[in-house]
């Protein structure tokens, strides 16, 4: 054996720690000293030649390390490791690993024998081993972290790669590191005081192990490996438990988790495995406290996020001994960093599971619950949302194992008041603690389903407390009245002596109980034992129903403002809003319904982006759940009555916007069959059945329902019309024209007009004007009546002319004719539409006996019910004609588009094709004219024309503006003067069509439009908005300063018409600064306004300016503004204005001077 190594540790250490090269090897191999200068000529075939003699001597015996040319040589290679190929490297790192596990065999027995001039003899066998393999360690990594090298380019410009290099690069090094720490793990077991004399030297060694186990747990994929860090876990736990590394590791984990975030959980698992399986928690107390006193950098975002998922992986693994430094760790709730309260808040939740879930329970253990509860509790009031949001998902995860009633009150409470939160992640988590809160409620116990009727509950309460009432007895009988404190209790006993004794002659014997009395006695006192035990009983129901009642009204109290958030434009937060209603639905709470409706309206969100879709298809969910998913147990005919009942029952109490929303939601479902067509039979069953009766809603309903279903699938209506023909047409409809109208709606599905105009024409074919449903429609519109509901079904019904008729304008001419004649007969007798057959009998007395005709019957309402007619018919015979040159222009393009290029246009048509297309030389513009002339000069001025006969008439107001101007003043002035309201509301709107086309009518008399904003009653006042929001938005009229009339309706009493103006002003902001052009003039109206209270202004001009979002725009506004504090007239308007000025970003300083300096009033003598 050549020159043993003169090897010190400290110094090897001290050169190997600043610079790894600085390491002198002068004993190595001479091939090795060779390529000092050039590494790169270190092939493989060198460095087996020097490593191949180590190893065969290594293994022979440990102690061959210690030559000088052996050790050098390793040391030499590992300076070189980065140019070393792998599997030299790996050769290496078994040598050294392999030297170490055979030393320790040998270190072992020497120790078991009590050999201790053999065991010193070890120590620096194990330094040398211990040094190197440290050094083995930190080359494999280093290695390991290598970006693969780019392949070299040979010539021909290809890349040149080996198989070595290829076989080298698959080197997993993993096995080997386990091997390594098993080898750290072996040692660290031996006695190494016995070794080590000193502990500074014991230290110096056991920090060979420590710092590659620290210098693998650095790396992320490392440590995702389980069995490495199980491993490296072992050593720490080893050094820490039986040599003193537990500063050492203290220091080390606080670094750890201030640099490496993915240390932050992995760090919790080592202490609670070193608390659990080593019995060493004082390391986990130590760092606990020293992390509670821990301040940090207000810029650093990165070292409290890792502390924070350190901390709470910790009270997940080990809440025990998280509880003990609970009362330390409660000070980073002052903290400044969101990020470490959010971290306690879910501390305290694993706290209180932890708490919950142990098996004996006591006092000490529910007086620490509640305080957890406060802290949880306090943060629902957090300056920052990501802290509120915390709170309330923490609150979500433990009330499926909190019963308590007063705890589960209090939450929903603070739940229902975060609704109302500015931050939209708060509201939705405060909508699924509520869901979460009502799926979870206690109140089942007694009575089975836990439902969550208030009625239901308010009537157990009443009942509990008349029972209670009847049992308890008066006020001055005795024996189970409430019990007061005697007197004697009240008296000290030490003051008193033993009861006084007399002799026997003298005491007085009580008079002996018969046999009969002591029965009694027993008899009354059990009855009232038991009365006082039903009384307890009752006590406690009481109070059950009475937390269950509190709990209800808070439910109620929250869906009134979740189904506002419904139109939230956080998309999650409305998805949360639908499944809260869902869920409140299934415990039967009677304001779901109302949200349920409300959801309706989410149909129409727009669907071009993921959220929008989500949305929708989220509410077709939710819709099937509540009414298509029939109950287990149902067969076919039994769920298609369920689903039919449901759909039909949708239809109940709808306004007609629900109806329009319904109605795509159905379509929508028909189009992707979620509705069968047995589901369908059973509606046309419902709507036809004439043997039993029903009721009208539901008959109404489902002609609805089936009405929605064809705007998918037309079929549904044209196989049926024979049903319709006979029920909605007939005597049925006759008495009930609300059916008739629904009957006509679905009609109309037959041929869609809101088809896209590429489509094709539809298949169904159109009707000759004496078919029976034709014949039945216009029996209905000119059927007199006083009912209200005449003017819809005749609506509806000249609609279904103009769909299905081949020629509805002759149909309607003759219509009209005939309605005119009857209007102005002076026959007595009331007219009857001829008889086609013996199925169409005239209306007699026995269908309709309410609709005599009287002489009332010649006047207002029979006129209304004409220009009605006429009215309509105009308007649909000018839809009519657009479709038609919709038509037209189709025809005319695919025509054109089928033509060959070199086909000649003088080619014989086909007989059968349409005269439009044999026009030869039509162009799209002329036709377009010639529509034009026809829609606004023969349809009202022609020779031929029938409403040219009503044109003149005053009546005919929707046609005036071709010519008769001159009663635009008339009109203005019915609407000034008017006292019905309804009057009043129809000239604003007929002022608003007027515009759309006769703009400049309207532009010199939008004032009086205007002053309808100011009207007494609420519904002219919001017709009024309604209209002018769309003239304004669709660019109709010209704004002149009046928008500061609108902006006044933001504070209106009435909730519809303040939603209104907010939508508005919000719309508005989209279009070219229109809010920031106008602010100046809407602020002068609105602080000259006497009668709007200062408060009121400042919200709305506080809602004005959240719209000013631009600088530039801020700082213009704030200079025009600025200008008007030395012109104001009083404090008041000094206010308003210094207010405003609070609003915008201007940061001038001249002008907060000025608003500093306050108002001054200067009076000058006269």
């Amino acid at each position: 054996m050549g020159d043993r190594v003169n090897f010190d540790l400290n110094d090897s250490l001290k050169c190997y720690l600043s610079d790894p090269a600085t390491v002198s090897t002068p004993e190595a191999d001479s091939a090795l000293l060779n390529c000092e200068n050039d590494p790169e000529s270190l092939t493989s075939v060198l460095i087996n030649g020097v490593l191949n003699p180590i190893v065969d001597s290594v293994a022979e015996n440990p102690e061959a390390i210690t030559t000088s040319s052996s050790f050098d040589s390793l040391q030499f290679l590992l300076k070189s490791a980065s140019h070393l190929p792998p599997n030299a490297l790996s050769k290496i790192f078994d040598l050294v690993v392999s030297g170490l596990s055979s030393e320790n065999d040998i270190l072992s027995t020497d120790i078991d024998n009590d050999d201790q001039e053999a065991v010193q003899h070890h120590r620096n066998l194990l330094e040398i081993y211990g040094f190197l393999l440290q050094w083995s360690v930190a080359a494999v990594e280093t290695k390991a972290a290598e970006k693969p090298t780019p392949l070299t380019k040979g010539r021909g410009g290809k890349a040149s790669k080996s198989k070595p290099n290829k076989k080298d690069d698959n080197w997993d090094s993993s096995a080997q590191l386990q091997l390594a720490f098993d080898a750290m793990f072996k040692v660290l077991k031996q006695k190494l005081s016995k070794i080590f004399l000193t502990t500074s030297e014991r230290d110096t060694f056991v920090n060979l192990f420590t710092r590659s186990a620290y210098l693998v747990l650095e790396s992320e994929q490392r440590v995702k490996a389980r069995d490495i860090r199980m491993h490296v876990f072992r050593v720490l736990c080893s050094a820490v438990k039986h040599h003193g590394h537990a500063f050492g590791a203290q220091t080390s984990i606080i670094q750890s988790l201030s640099y490496f975030e993915h240390l932050s959980e992995p760090m919790a698992e080592f202490l609670h495995i070193l608390s659990i399986e080593y019995d060493y928690p004082q390391l986990v107390d130590e760092i606990l406290r020293e992390l509670s006193s821990k301040e940090f950098n207000s810029n650093d975002n990165k070292g409290p996020k890792s502390v924070s998922s350190f901390i709470i992986k910790l009270s997940e693994l080990a809440p025990r001994l998280v509880m003990k430094q609970m009362t330390l760790l409660v000070k980073q709730l002052d903290s400044e960093s969101y990020t470490l309260r959010c971290a306690i808040i879910e501390v305290c939740g694993n706290l209180i599971v932890d708490l919950i879930n142990q098996e004996e329970h006591n006092e000490n253990h529910e007086i620490q619950i509640n305080a957890f509860f406060d802290l949880l509790e306090e943060r629902f009031l957090d300056l920052n949302p990501y802290c509120r949001s915390r709170a309330i998902q923490v609150c979500i995860k433990l009330f499926d194992l909190v019963t308590n009633p007063k705890r589960r009150l209090s939450v929903a409470e603070l739940a229902a008041r975060s609704l109302e939160d500015k931050s939209s992640n708060v509201r939705r988590n405060a909508i699924k603690l509520l869901g979460r809160l009502v799926s979870t409620h206690p109140f089942r116990d007694i009575h089975g389903g836990g439902q969550l009727s208030f009625k239901e509950w308010n009537t157990r309460l009443q009942d509990a407390g008349a029972e209670l009432a009847s049992l308890k007895p008066p006020a001055g009988s005795p024996g189970l009245a409430e019990k007061q404190p005697a007197a004697d209790d009240l008296v000290d006993e030490d003051l008193l002596d033993e009861a006084t004794e007399m002799e026997a002659d003298s005491l007085k014997r009580p008079a002996q109980m018969s046999e009969e009395e002591k029965v009694l006695a027993l008899q009354k006192a059990a009855e009232e034992a038991a009365t006082s035990q039903s009384i307890e009983k009752l006590q406690k129901l009481r109070k059950y129903f009475a937390d269950a009642l509190s709990f209800i009204e808070i439910v109620h109290h929250a869906s009134s403002i979740i189904r506002q958030l419904l139109s939230s434009k956080n998309k999650s937060e409305v998805i949360e809003a639908m499944d809260f209603f869902v869920i409140i639905d299934a415990y039967k709470v009677e304001v779901a319904k109302a949200g349920i409706r409300r959801m309706l309206r989410l149909i129409w969100t727009k669907g071009n982006s993921d959220e929008g879709k989500g949305v929708q298809t989220h509410l077709i969910e939710c819709y099937k759940g509540l009414f298509f998913d029939a109950p287990d147990g149902l067969d076919k005919n039994d769920t298609a009555n369920f689903i039919a009942r449901n759909m039909i029952s949708l239809t109940f109490g709808a306004t007609p916007a629900e109806l329009t929303s319904l109605e795509q939601l159905l379509s929508n479902m028909m189009s992707a069959g979620h509705i069968s067509d047995m589901v369908v039979s059973k509606l046309w069953q419902v709507y036809g059945v004439q043997r039993k009766e029903i009721s009208k809603s539901q008959r109404r309903g489902a002609i609805i329902v089936l009405g929605m279903l064809a705007l998918a699938k037309p079929d549904i209506v044209v196989k049926e019309m024979e049903n319709m023909l006979r029920i909605g047409l007939g005597p049925l409809g006759r008495v009930d024209l609300v059916l008739a109208k629904y009957t006509c709606i679905a009609l109309q599905r037959i041929n869609p007009t809101a088809r896209k105009t590429k489509e094709s024409t539809p298949n169904t074919a159109k009707l000759p004007n004496d078919h029976a449903i034709l014949v039945k429609l216009s029996t209905i519109i000119e059927m007199p009546s006083n009912n209200k509901e005449w003017f819809g079904v005749a609506e509806q019904a000249i609609g279904a002319i103009f769909v299905l008729s081949k020629h509805p304008d002759t149909l309607c001419s003759d219509i009209l004719r005939r309605k005119t004649k009857s209007v102005f007969s002076q026959r007595s007798s009331s007219f009857h539409q001829e008889p086609t057959d013996d199925e169409e009998d005239p209306i007699t007395q026995d269908e309709q006996p309410h609709e005599t005709i009287d002489s009332k019957s010649k006047g207002a309402p029979a006129l209304s019910q004409l220009l009605f007619i006429v009215g309509h018919i105009a308007i649909k015979q000018i839809v009519h004609l657009e479709l038609c040159e919709l038509d037209f222009k189709r025809r005319k393009a695919e025509n054109d588009k089928g033509k060959q290029p070199g086909e000649s246009p003088s080619k014989t048509p086909p007989a059968d094709q349409d005269e439009l297309d044999l026009i030869g030389g039509t162009t799209e513009d002329d036709f377009t004219e010639a529509m034009a002339h026809i829609r606004e000069r023969e349809l009202l001025y022609g020779e031929n024309s029938l409403l040219a006969n009503f044109e003149p008439r005053p009546a005919s107001g929707c046609n005036f503006v071709h010519g008769e101007v001159n009663n635009l003043p008339l009109l203005i002035t019915i609407m000034e003067r008017s006292k019905d309201p309804v009057t009043r509301s129809n000239v604003v709107i007929a002022l608003g069509d007027m515009a759309v086309c006769f703009n400049h009518l309207i532009d010199e008399n939008t004032d009086f439009l205007y002053r309808r904003l100011n009207d007494n009653d609420v519904s002219v006042k919001r017709t009024c908005l309604m209209t002018l929001t769309f003239l304004i938005l669709a660019g109709q009229v010209k704004v002149k300063g009046q928008l500061g009339e609108m902006a006044k309706c933001l504070e209106h009493p009435d909730k519809r018409t303040a939603d209104l103006s907010r939508m508005f002003f919000t719309e508005l902001s989209t279009k070219d600064n229109a809010v920031y052009n106008h602010f100046v003039d809407m602020f002068s109206l609105l602080s000259a306004e006497r009668g709007l209270e200062e408060n009121a202004l400042r919200r709305i001009i506080k809602f004005l300016a959240s719209f000013i979002e631009k600088d530039k725009h801020a700082k213009q506004l704030a200079d025009k503004l600025a200008a008007r504090l030395a012109r104001c007239d009083n404090e008041r308007q000094w206010n308003d204005v210094a207010y405003a000025l609070s609003l915008l970003q201007h940061k001038n300083e001249e002008i907060q001077k000025t608003v500093t300096a306050g108002y001054r009033m200067v009076e000058a003598n006269a």
